[in-house]
């Protein structure tokens, strides 16, 4: 199965490179100054999974000669999600699965817009990794999952080509019957975790551990789920505490990749991750002031920065 990976960085290049490492057909859709480094280095993982290395690996770039890829793996932060749109345009076929893995679940509608409902399945990953000065990719923890399905939820003869295709990796790639559920839990998760340890300027331990932080962020899942569940999505019954007990389970150092972002003085996923659901809850008439204070917070930074 040719599978066409947008990003050769720190989620594209590892599960590009397990899929390479098993004797996958991978190629990867990057920018020309990544491109000439893959060139200069190959592509480096250190993981504690197993290390990886390939001198050569191919790579193609927006503008190539269109080709058709029955796979196309979207793992690019949100604020480049309209770009890599118009880039994977000329290599998406009628048949070709977009198979993405961004946080939130605001970008479904636009890549269904641009590539038909049909085309586009749903996906989210768990993993800690970062892209390095070198350009090596370090991955660190235990998680390395990554979990793909129909939104419908139907096991249909193209998923189960595609788990086969993805079968035998050093990392977890699993179908799902749920990925809806799925990918609406892990967005309650990601947005609890990112907004309070954002908000905070602090990994999860700390806050955790002050029982004003504890209470901050429990009104953080609150207000969230509150939202989720007026707009539709089907979350667990539970899911409330069952988020706020995983919380307290990770690792104490653990910072969102979007704190990481802040700090790096980067861009963040603010509008995608807290914007959409306070723009959905002004239209239910839902007040969440916890939510727009970590929102607020993000305007902010966006401010400074700029």
């Amino acid at each position: 199965m040719k599978i066409l990976v947008v990003g050769a960085g720190a989620i594209g290049g590892y599960f590009g490179g397990r899929l390479l490492e098993k004797g996958g057909d991978v190629t990867f859709l990057v920018r020309e100054r990544r491109q000439l480094k893959l060139r200069d280095t190959g592509l480096v993982v250190e993981s504690i999974h197993g290390d990886m290395r390939f001198p050569e690996v191919k790579t193609i770039l927006a503008g190539d000669d269109p080709e058709a890829y029955e796979v196309i793996l979207v793992s690019t932060k949100s604020y480049h999600l309209s770009d890599a749109i118009e880039d994977i345009r000329p290599f998406a076929g009628r048949d070709t699965m977009i198979l993405p893995l961004l946080n939130g679940i605001a970008h479904l509608d636009l890549l269904a817009e641009a590539f038909g409902s049909q085309n586009v399945l749903g996906g989210l990953c768990f993993i800690e990794t970062t892209l390095d000065s070198e350009g090596r990719i370090l991955q660190t923890s235990p998680s390395h999952d990554l979990v793909f399905g129909e939104r419908n939820g139907v096991r249909t003869e193209r998923m189960m080509q595609l788990a086969k295709a993805f079968e035998g990796s050093t990392a977890s790639f699993r179908l799902s019957e749920k990925i809806e559920q799925e990918m609406w839990h892990k967005y309650l998760f990601i947005t609890s975790l990112s907004g309070i340890t954002s908000l905070f300027r602090s990994p999860i331990g700390p806050i955790r551990e002050e029982a004003l932080g504890a209470g901050v962020l429990r009104s953080l899942i609150r207000e969230t789920a509150g939202i989720m569940r007026k707009i539709g999505a089907p979350l667990a019954s539970g899911i409330e505490d069952a988020t706020f007990a995983r919380l307290n389970e990770i690792g104490y150092g653990m910072k969102s990749s979007l704190q990481r972002d802040m700090e790096k003085q980067l861009p963040t996923e603010g509008d995608h991750l807290f914007g959409y659901l306070l723009e959905k809850a002004a239209g239910f008439g839902i007040e969440a002031p916890t939510l727009s204070t970590v929102y607020a917070n993000q305007k902010i930074y966006g401010m400074n920065r700029g």
